[in-house]
C-alpha cells in the first residue's frame, strides 16, 4: 500500500483562510522588520571581524566560569565564552582588537600561551574588519541578484502576475526566517546566508509547482470563477507539496540531532524556511494572483469547458 499523508480528491476552501493567512503575516513581517532595527542580528566573526577558538578541556563538564577567568586577566575586550557541543567543548569569541591582523595574530598566540598543554585547540578562525565587510556585501548581493534572477525567470516562463506574486512569498520567507535569527539570537554567519539562499531556492520551487498547475487548469477551465480553480490547484498539488516538506524535514531534523553544534542554527533555519515556504506557496502565493487580478483569458490555450460541452451537444444530437 502506497504511502499516503494527504488522501486524495481533498476539496479544502483554501481561499476563504486568506482573509486570516494575510492579516497573520502582515503582522510576522512588520515584527521581523521592528526587531531587526531595534534588536539586531547576532553576527558571526564572519560579520563581524575578531578570533573564534574552539576547545576541548580536560575536565568534563568544562569550567565555563574558570575559563571567562583566565581571558578577563588578558585584557582582550569583549570576549564570548559558551559551551560548544559535548560538555567538555568550549567555544571562545574575541572582538576584533585595534591594530588589524598582527594584532589578530598576538591574540591568538596569547591564548595559546595562557591555556599550554590544558586544553586541545580544535580550531581557531581569524576574520579581519576589511575581509567581515567584504562578505557581508557579497553576501548581500547574493540574495539580491538571486531574486532579481527569478523575476526575470518567472516573468518569462509564465505570467507578470505569476512572478510578482514568486517574488512577494520568497521575499516574505526571507524576511520572516530573518526575523527568527533575531528572535533566537542565533548567530548570523556565511552559513546562515546560505540556509537564506537554500530556502529561496526550496520555496521558489514548490511555488512555481504550484503555479503550473494553476496556469494548467487557467487554459482548461476558462469559465471557472478564479477563486475556485485556485482550490482546485491547489488540492491537487496538495498531496505532492506535503510530501515533500514532511521528508525534507525527516532529514533536517536527523541533521540538527546528529550534526552538532557547528552546523546547528544553520539547520534549524532551514527547517523552519520549509515549514514557512510550504506556507507560503499555500496561502500567499495563490491568493496573490486573486489581487493582482488575474483571469483566465491572461493564459491563452483551448477551452476545455466549451469543448466539452460542444461535445455533449454532439452526443445529443447523434442519439
Amino acid at each position: 500500500m502506497l504511502l499516503r499523508l494527504i488522501p486524495d480528491n481533498t476539496q479544502i476552501r483554501f481561499m476563504r483562510l486568506r482573509t486570516i493567512s494575510y492579516p497573520l503575516t502582515i503582522v510576522l513581517i512588520l515584527a521581523s522588520i521592528g526587531l531587526f532595527f531595534s534588536v539586531g542580528l547576532n553576527f558571526g566573526i564572519d560579520f563581524k571581524g575578531g578570533t573564534v577558538f574552539e576547545m576541548k578541556t580536560m575536565e568534563s563538564p568544562a569550567d565555563i566560569s574558570g575559563i571567562r577567568t583566565q581571558l578577563g586577566t588578558l585584557d582582550l575586550g569583549d570576549v564570548q565564552v559558551q559551551q560548544f557541543g559535548a560538555p567538555d567543548e568550549v567555544l571562545v569569541r574575541v572582538q576584533q582588537p585595534e591594530g588589524g591582523e598582527l594584532a589578530q595574530q598576538s591574540v591568538v598566540s596569547l591564548v595559546r600561551e595562557t591555556f599550554g598543554e590544558s586544553v586541545e585547540f580544535r580550531r581557531v578562525e581569524v576574520v579581519g574588519p576589511r575581509v567581515s565587510g567584504e562578505l557581508a556585501q557579497a553576501g548581500t548581493i547574493a540574495v539580491v541578484a538571486s531574486l532579481l534572477v527569478i523575476l526575470f525567470y518567472i516573468w518569462f516562463r509564465f505570467e507578470w502576475h505569476f512572478a510578482i506574486g514568486a517574488i512577494v512569498t520568497t521575499v516574505n520567507d526571507i524576511i520572516i526566517t530573518v526575523g527568527l535569527f533575531v528572535v533566537l539570537q542565533l548567530e548570523f554567519s556565511l552559513s546562515s546566508i546560505a540556509a537564506v539562499l537554500t530556502i529561496i531556492g526550496y520555496s521558489l520551487n514548490d511555488t512555481v509547482v504550484v503555479y503550473d498547475r494553476i496556469r494548467e487548469n487557467l487554459r482548461r477551465y476558462k469559465k471557472m470563477p478564479l477563486p475556485e480553480l485556485l482550490d482546485r490547484s491547489i488540492n491537487e498539488m496538495l498531496s505532492r507539496t506535503v510530501m515533500t516538506s514532511v521528508t525534507t524535514l525527516l532529514a533536517l531534523l536527523a541533521l540538527y540531532t546528529f550534526g552538532g553544534e557547528v552546523i546547528r542554527s544553520f539547520t534549524l533555519a532551514m527547517i523552519f524556511g520549509v515549514v514557512i515556504g510550504t506556507y507560503s506557496s499555500i496561502f500567499l502565493a495563490a491568493p496573490m494572483l486573486i489581487i493582482l487580478k488575474l483571469r483566465p483569458s491572461a493564459v491563452t490555450g483551448p477551452d476545455s469547458d466549451a469543448s466539452d460541452a460542444s461535445g455533449e451537444d454532439n452526443k445529443a444530437a447523434s442519439t
